[in-house]
């Protein structure tokens, strides 16, 4: 494998599947079976997974909500997906740990850097929930950040596109794919992978970045084994 360890991020979104809310049992399913497929191999594999299929706090003001009240909302929502994907791999046989940056002891563990490290080492997947614990932070940039505390190798992004284009292809069909560009491409061209924190964080710390198609079964192990898979960010 091309990485030892890695932290995988999913949106929330991604877990509707074809549904309008919530989780889809069947999305559920495959991400699970994708972990395990690449858990079997060796990699170590810590997730952090939105939760804009509940609750996504940047909405919060539109609807009233006070903005930081909305935010811990959305973490607690994190925490909602991250139980979710923790029974649906533990169901396969995994080892699993749910850590959240918020204290909740009956649900999971508090998060702590070696602690996540270790639960790693023994081949456990360790899912972080509630983001970073603080709001006006989002779940790209909990992920950047838990990814540097735990030594990953690289951030993964699991989107329901193939990459980053140089416009939007869902709205416009000729847009081009890139294979691999730049932190400070990335900037320049105002392209839309990660929040500018999340990406500032990775760049800083020579942490790249790929961004592929989660939702095609086998592209993980395929980014995994070092395939031409998605879009590779870099320094």
């Amino acid at each position: 494998m091309k990485y030892k360890r890695i932290l995988l991020k999913l949106s929330g979104e991604a877990l509707e599947g074809s549904k309008d809310y919530g989780i889809d049992p069947v999305r559920l399913q495959h991400y699970a079976e994708d972990v395990k497929q690449v858990v079997d191999l060796g990699v170590q594999v810590a997730i952090v997974i939105g939760g804009g299929n509940f609750f996504r706090g940047v909405d919060a003001e539109a609807s009233g909500i006070d903005r930081v009240q909305g935010d811990y909302m959305g973490m607690l929502a994190t925490v909602i997906n991250g139980m979710a994907l923790q029974s649906a791999m533990e169901r396969l046989g995994l080892y699993t740990r749910l850590q959240s940056g918020i204290k909740m002891e009956q649900v999971c563990e508090p998060f702590i850097k070696r602690r996540a490290v270790r639960h790693l080492e023994k081949g456990r997947v360790v899912i972080f929930g509630a983001g970073i614990g603080s709001p006006y932070f989002t779940t790209d940039s909990a992920a950047s950040l838990r990814a540097i505390e735990i030594g990953a190798d690289v951030v993964l992004k699991g989107t329901r596109v193939d990459g980053i284009y140089t416009s939007d292809p869902e709205k416009n069909p000729s847009a081009e794919r890139y294979t691999k560009i730049s932190f400070t491409e990335v900037y320049q061209k105002g392209l839309n992978v990660m929040d500018m924190t999340a990406i500032t964080l990775c760049q800083e710390n020579n942490l790249p970045i790929i961004v592929f198609d989660m939702n095609k079964r086998g592209n993980l192990l395929k980014v995994l084994s070092g395939e031409s898979v998605g879009t590779l960010v870099t320094a």
